[in-house]
């Protein structure tokens, strides 16, 4: 009788994975990691306690995320701030998501107001930062952001335009606390407001304005950074 070997990974590497991506994710975000930082999978195994394949695996996952790049020695590294990905991610969200906030306010519903009105008010309400997290957003805000952008394009009712903004905002996560960190004086809160008030007003052309300008400042953050990285 012939006995099947199984290959898949064991449970236990998978969660060793799962947590060693979630701490290296932790860690980039937070800026524990600058642009353009070496991520040596041999240190990382010995700081984390685990195998070289498990922070491989790790690493590859960040990787088709955005967070990390995967260098032609077969290192890996922080993107660089500079990087032109940043400008064309940028670029396609100001092509998209006016577009999807036009239909939102023509399509929204009573249903669709009350959502957005308490993602703002909670949007409002978490802080920006906290001491634990590093010097970038805070985890909290990070995610109540996610769903204020997200529950204002809801609207539109189209569910494969709102994957390609959960795509395009998983690979902008990155940018976005870079550039805000580079302008620590821009007004995130009275954006937002405009955005909500506008949206609420059912003005769309104000709306679109306002998500616009929103987006280009994001991306204009990061605009000769590469003049503050360290060299490789």
């Amino acid at each position: 009788m012939t006995q099947t070997v199984h290959t898949s990974t064991s449970p236990g590497k998978q969660m060793l994975s799962e947590q060693v991506y979630a701490h290296l994710r932790d860690a980039i975000m937070r800026g524990n990691h600058a642009p353009r930082d070496a991520l040596k999978p041999q240190d990382l195994a010995k700081e984390q306690g685990v195998s070289l394949a498990v922070v491989r695996e790790a690493l590859v996952r960040l990787v088709g995320e955005g967070l990390a790049d995967r260098l032609p020695n077969r290192g890996f590294a922080v993107p660089a701030c500079s990087d032109r990905r940043w400008q064309e991610v940028a670029e396609a969200r100001r092509t998209i998501e006016p577009v999807m906030l036009r239909m939102s306010i023509e399509r929204g519903d009573l249903d669709w107001e009350s959502r957005v009105r308490a993602a703002h008010h909670r949007l409002a309400r978490t802080p920006a930062y906290a001491p634990e997290e590093g010097e970038y957003y805070s985890g909290a805000w990070s995610e109540a952001h996610r769903v204020f952008h997200r529950t204002l394009l809801e609207g539109c009712g189209n569910p494969v335009l709102l994957e390609t903004f959960d795509r395009t905002w998983t690979a902008s996560e990155l940018a976005r606390r870079w550039s805000a960190h580079r302008v620590p004086d821009r007004d995130h809160a009275g954006e937002h407001r405009q955005l909500e008030e506008a949206a609420l007003a059912r003005d769309a052309d104000t709306a679109a304005e306002v998500l616009t300008q929103h987006l280009t400042q994001t991306a204009a953050g990061l605009t000769g950074c590469a003049l503050r990285e360290p060299a490789k």
